[in-house]
């Protein structure tokens, strides 16, 4: 890895890989910075926390289908340069905003269009990768990638927890600015002859490009959907990963509220419990892929979802009796730990049962699934907490990802119709 990163060969990716980390930090300032300007603008209330969030998910279903459709036909670096400068401004709009009104239409907007250009960002940067190192340095590079998002969640989380709950919002949102700026001066200097033409009849044709969706593109989408109900192994985990991201949903604005009760806190511990809780996902993802081939792939997502259930019970009782925040990020830390090999299990079936020229549909058509549950959950979750204490809904969540867990152990106790060829991932 240090020889990788220190090959001159390898320069132009090495910038990508700390404008990513720049970029990926920023993103969790800007998430803090959201969490907190809810807290100044409507003193924490959830149902306009989960309004806002909604904006960052809606682009998912309306962008993402189509986005690397289109990143496939531009120059990646010009489309990871446009998107981090681009963003970089909305971001500022946002500080702007602010000062001149205390209207959050304004506001729903422009979130929602910095998450449209994020949705063109992750497949560029993505499709990029290829061209900058050799084949046979490839596995390593992604596997800096991926660990670049852990560490700027890591960081992300701590920093901006602490940044807004000491300056505020605005402090964030600034910071944010920043970081997406500086990670496009990055983008821009991995090669001497990038250019970026601006000239404006190049404009107008990739806007009218952008704008006109192709019979095939929409064809193309139908086809991953109809892929998806025709393999038994990929319903199943549409399923249990439909179970998963509408559990996640149902608790994201409630356990953030949740926290910021139990601590008298907006962002500061919340900060800190979502880097202990990305450090579990860590290593469970970590210790999953040392010794998940020991154990049948169904049986580990329902062990896991048995887990997560008993752990988010824990915690919600636990913290809501004693809001010890050293015990609080132990649980944290321990419900990542047995959730995190919940998506490489799935992922991993996924790959095994899908045809290499459907893969893409089959995981952009899963995204699209999987954020609409949550997203749901989420809203409905949020109307809830203003009849039930929060506390109760995190139990009630909790006892139902244990029960589904249990009852798909006995139900599925010998395989069934989920017997592969590889039974073991």
């Amino acid at each position: 890895m240090i020889n990788f990163i220190t090959d001159y060969k390898n320069r132009y990716f090495i910038r990508l890989w700390w404008a990513q980390l720049i970029s990926q930090f920023g993103n969790r300032l800007n998430q803090m910075a959201l969490i907190g300007l809810i807290a100044e603008q409507t003193k924490s209330s959830a149902m306009d926390l989960a309004i806002l969030l909604a904006f960052t998910i809606i682009p998912v279903f309306i962008v993402s289908p189509i986005a690397g459709v289109y990143v496939d036909r531009w120059n990646h670096r010009q489309t990871l340069f446009v998107c981090d400068i681009v963003r970089s401004f909305l971001v500022v709009c946002i500080c702007l905003t602010r000062l001149m009104t205390d209207s959050m239409l304004p506001i729903y907007v422009l979130v929602f269009l910095i998450f449209c250009f994020s949705r063109f960002h992750v497949p560029a940067k993505m499709s990029i990768i290829p061209d900058l190192v050799p084949k046979e340095h490839l596995l390593t590079a992604n596997s800096l990638i991926t660990t670049t998002g852990m560490i700027a969640f890591v960081l992300g989380c701590s920093a901006g927890g602490l940044l807004v709950d000491r300056v505020g919002a605005q402090g964030g949102f600034i910071g944010d600015a920043i970081t997406f700026f500086l990670s496009g001066l990055l983008i821009m200097s991995i090669k001497k002859d990038f250019n970026l033409q601006l000239d404006r009849k190049k404009i107008l044709s990739k806007g009218k490009e952008f704008i006109r969706i192709e019979k095939s593109v929409i064809a193309e989408i139908k086809e991953g959907l109809q892929y998806l109900t025709s393999k038994k192994e990929i319903r199943f985990v549409i399923n249990m990963l439909f179970i998963l991201l509408a559990a996640a949903g149902a608790i994201y604005v409630v356990i953030i509220i949740f926290i910021q009760q139990a601590f008298h806190s907006v962002t500061k511990d919340l900060g800190v419990l979502a880097v202990f809780l990305g450090i579990g996902l860590f290593l469970g993802v970590l210790g999953y892929g040392r010794v998940g081939k020991q154990v049948v792939w169904y049986k580990t997502i329902f062990y896991c979802l048995i887990l997560g259930g008993l752990m988010i019970n824990i915690f919600a009782l636990v913290v809501d009796r004693n809001p010890n925040l050293i015990l609080a990020a132990s649980l944290a830390l321990i419900l990542g730990l047995v959730v995190g090999p919940i998506f490489i299990a799935s992922n991993t079936i996924v790959h095994l049962v899908s045809n290499e020229s459907m893969r893409g549909k089959v995981f952009t058509a899963l995204e699209i699934v999987i954020h609409f549950s949550f997203l749901v959950a989420m809203l409905i979750s949020s109307w809830l907490i203003n009849y039930v204490p929060p506390v109760r809904i995190l139990v009630a969540v909790g006892i139902l990802f244990a029960l589904i867990g249990l009852l798909g152990l006995i139900r599925y106790r010998d395989g069934g119709d989920l017997v592969i060829e590889e039974k073991k991932i």
